[in-house]
């Protein structure tokens, strides 16, 4: 049973709040502080991810795949747990980062590297709001369409990506769709 990151960040935030309410007990209020603010960042995340919120602009990721500085200062406990998560998650799969569902046409997880993109450089469309555009891959063009994990873009979104990818493909530019670990965008666009 898969289960969503509003979930997985319910548990990290109770996790983050039992070790804070732990640390506190035994007189470590300064070395408490951090699982204090992880927790309550985990919190924030969890309900904004919800799927009756939705609301993948929190973390503010910009058009070009990049986090602004206060995004990083105040969301990095998240976006580090969730490489770390994602890393993980796809090792123990044994996925391919990638896979061909269509000549040209290629759907997986976020590329941590050039080495994990399909052949042709090919245009991104980035399913992401939690993960940034390695700054190695900056020289393929690039359309970003912050989506939560385990969650499906909107409508109006899914619309403009696939428009976008439609234009790619007719200039014979390969395409890769991606979303964090590879397995929720295969029926989005597809």
């Amino acid at each position: 049973m898969e289960v969503g990151i509003s979930f997985l960040g319910g548990l990290k935030a109770a996790a983050s709040f039992l070790l804070f309410a732990f640390l506190r007990s035994f007189g470590f209020a300064v070395l408490s502080l951090p699982f204090l603010y992880a927790s309550l960042e985990s919190l924030l995340v969890s309900l904004a991810a919800h799927p009756s919120i939705n609301l993948p602009q929190l973390l503010g990721k910009n058009p070009d795949g990049s986090f602004p500085i206060w995004s990083i200062i105040i969301f990095s406990p998240y976006l580090y747990f969730a490489r770390a998560f994602s890393a993980i998650r796809r090792r123990r799969s044994g996925e391919a980062p990638y896979s061909e569902i269509w000549e040209g046409v290629y759907v997986g997880g976020w590329p941590s590297s050039r080495d994990e993109l399909p052949p042709g450089e090919p245009a991104i469309v980035d399913c992401t709001c939690e993960f940034p555009r390695r700054p190695e891959l900056s020289g393929h063009v690039y359309f970003c369409v912050p989506t939560w994990d385990t969650r499906s873009p909107g409508p109006g979104e899914i619309e403009s990506a696939v428009k976008w990818a439609c234009r790619k493909r007719a200039q014979n530019k390969p395409v890769f769709i991606h979303c964090a670990h590879g397995m929720e965008e295969r029926g989005y666009y597809c």
